[in-house]
């Protein structure tokens, strides 16, 4: 809407689509809403938006005043005649904008004056992962182990300064040192991220020549790390400060070991249990025994009972992984396979000949059981 002397204007609180009851919050909401629809940027050789950007904008300045809205609640526009009028910046007098607008006009322009505070020069070192084999018994036990790696780290000829005079970099000529540079565009500036130093406000003008102007130089580092009992497959251990350098006084990064467990010979693991199989013969299952079995600790004892059938499991408490960083280990389970002989002798056969004879069915379990089910389908 034109604001010329012999227009009406409209009223502020239409313009905004409020009551005239409305709270901070509201007219702030509001005019965020509307500002975002007609901004400039946004509708590029659209007068008619323009102008509405700049109804809102004014229709804003007065209400969100407490002074300049509770005269215009008395006396209309003529109270606050002067006020915006489409004569200077209608941003005057509005606060920060980056209030109202948060990070969306913060990057897209600069009004009033008020600039972001350009980016810091210092950056964070990257992290950096190592990965590591360790043997089955280190990750039940826990070990130290010595580990090498490589990494930024601060240059020796200039210190990390970057520069071959080691005095750091030199204000940007581009951008002054406020790491921003601005463009008036009508009734606005518009302020951008400076081409030249990145944002930082400074440049390197005299690299050193040994890293570049980055003031930092791969290089091989070694370190102890400490493997706790109970770890498993793609455990991540991190030390802080340990990854690549910071530059220009950012901090390091973080150094993640990730491990890897190779496989073990006779045992398996699942969670905090382990698992073997022993195989036994007939006689120790048909008779029972006491039989010496392997632990990751030593061999220990474990009884055969009379009769026992392969496949069955017994369980060692406290034979098993250790809990990471807690107290207590799991536990070795044992299945007992029973084999049957390949090759016999006239003598081993003749005697389980004689055995065969005077087992009945009933002396069988898996016979029993057979014999049970034949019984019902004819029952």
């Amino acid at each position: 809407m034109s604001r010329t002397s012999n227009v009406i204007k409209a009223d502020y609180y239409e313009v905004l689509s409020v009551s005239r009851t409305a709270s901070d919050q509201e007219l702030k909401t509001a005019y965020r809403k509307l500002a975002m629809q007609y901004h400039p940027d946004r509708n590029p050789g659209n007068a008619e938006a323009e102008e509405k950007f700049k109804e809102c904008s004014e229709a804003y300045q007065v209400l969100s005043d407490p002074q300049k809205r509770a005269a215009y609640d008395r006396y209309g526009h003529a109270g606050v005649s002067g006020v915006g009028g489409g004569n200077g910046d209608p941003f005057a007098g509005m606060g920060d904008i980056g209030d109202i607008f948060g990070d969306f006009f913060g990057e897209m322009f600069n009004v009033g004056g008020n600039s972001r505070s350009r980016t810091s020069r210092a950056q964070r070192g990257r992290d950096i992962r190592f990965d590591h084999v360790i043997e089955f018994e280190d990750a039940v036990f826990g070990k130290e182990v010595q580990v090498t790696i490589r990494r930024a780290e601060a240059c020796a000829t200039c210190h990390g300064s970057g520069t071959a005079s080691g005095r750091g970099p030199s204000t940007c000529s581009q951008c002054q040192g406020r790491g921003q540079v601005r463009y008036q565009q009508g009734f606005f500036s518009i302020a951008r991220t400076c081409n030249v130093c990145g944002g930082t406000g400074s440049v390197v003008t005299d690299p050193c020549t040994t890293c570049r102007g980055d003031g930092r130089q791969e290089k091989q580092h070694t370190l102890q790390v400490k493997i706790p009992a109970g770890v498993e497959e793609g455990t991540r251990i991190r030390y802080q400060g340990e990854g690549d350098a910071g530059r220009f006084g950012g901090p390091s990064g973080d150094l993640y070991i990730v491990l890897s467990i190779k496989p073990h010979a006779f045992f398996e693991r699942d969670g905090n249990d382990l698992h073997c199989v022993i195989p036994i013969s007939f006689s120790q299952a048909a008779l029972g025994d006491e039989i010496s079995i392997p632990t990751l600790e030593g061999d220990t004892k474990l009884k055969i009972a009379e009769g026992t059938q392969s496949g069955k499991e017994f369980r060692l408490r406290g034979k098993g992984v250790p809990y990471l960083n807690e107290h207590g280990r799991g536990d070795l389970i044992v299945q007992v396979a029973v084999q049957t002989p390949k090759k016999l002798t006239k003598v081993q056969k003749e005697l389980l000949r004689q055995l065969g004879e005077s087992l009945t069915v009933e002396n069988t379990p898996t016979s029993r059981s057979l014999f049970s089910k034949v019984k019902e389908m004819f029952n």
